[in-house]
C-alpha cells in the first residue's frame, strides 16, 4: 500500500444527543440528531474525491446511517472491530461524574471499570488497519471518536493510549496516508 500511496480516511459519524452532552456512548445504539444526519449528508461531499476499495462501519446506527447518508451504504461492510471503546460501567456518563467518584480520571490512562483497556482498544485497531492495508486501494472507515483516535495513533506507530493527542469531533474526516515509505497523518479531524 505504500507504494500506491492509498489512504484510509476515517469518519467520526454525525452527532447524537449523548455526544452532544458529553456522554461517554460505545454499546448504547443512539441514533442521530436531525443535526447529526445533515453532517452525514454533507460528508458525501467531502469524500467526493476519493473512490474506494473498501468501505467499513461500525454495526451501531449512528456510524451506519452517517455512512449510509453520505451515499458509502451500499457497498459498506460492517466489522464489529469498529465499534466505540467499551466504557464499561461508564456507559452514558460524562467525564464530570465519573470524576466525582474517581477525582482525575481519564479513559486513557485508567480505563474503563467492566469495559475495555487501551491495549484491547489496540489490538482492534490494529486488525482493521491490516484489513485496509490489504484493499487494494483507499479505504473508509465509519466509526466513533475514541476508537478512531486509537486507530490513527497506531497508524503511526504509537501506543493506543498515544489517541489522547487526537481531539476529533463529530461528523469529521481524518486521513492517514504515507510519506514515501512512512505512515502518517495526512489530514486530521477536517469538517465537512
Amino acid at each position: 500500500m505504500a507504494e500506491s500511496g492509498h489512504q484510509v480516511v476515517l469518519v467520526r459519524h454525525g452527532e447524537t444527543e449523548w455526544s452532544a452532552t458529553g456522554r461517554h456512548t460505545s454499546h448504547t445504539d443512539v441514533p442521530l440528531t436531525e443535526e447529526g444526519r445533515r453532517q452525514a449528508e454533507a460528508i458525501g461531499t467531502c469524500l467526493e474525491e476519493w473512490k474506494f476499495a473498501l468501505v467499513l462501519t461500525s454495526p451501531l446506527q449512528r456510524a451506519a446511517e452517517t455512512c449510509r447518508l453520505a451515499g458509502l451504504g451500499d457497498p459498506a461492510d460492517v466489522r464489529e472491530e469498529l465499534r466505540e471503546w467499551d466504557y464499561g460501567v461508564y456507559e452514558g456518563r460524562t467525564t464530570a461524574e465519573i470524576r466525582e467518584e474517581q477525582p482525575g480520571w481519564t479513559l486513557w490512562s485508567d480505563g474503563a471499570l467492566g469495559g475495555e483497556t487501551a491495549e484491547q482498544v489496540g489490538a482492534r485497531a490494529d486488525r482493521i488497519l491490516a484489513e485496509a492495508r490489504q484493499a487494494g486501494g483507499d479505504a473508509a472507515l465509519f466509526s466513533h471518536g475514541h476508537f478512531l483516535r486509537v486507530v490513527a495513533a497506531r497508524w503511526i506507530s504509537l501506543p493506543p493510549h498515544a489517541g489522547r493527542s487526537l481531539a476529533l469531533n463529530t461528523a469529521t474526516i481524518s486521513v492517514l496516508g504515507y510519506e514515501r515509505e512512512t505512515p502518517v497523518i495526512v489530514r486530521w479531524n477536517q469538517p465537512c
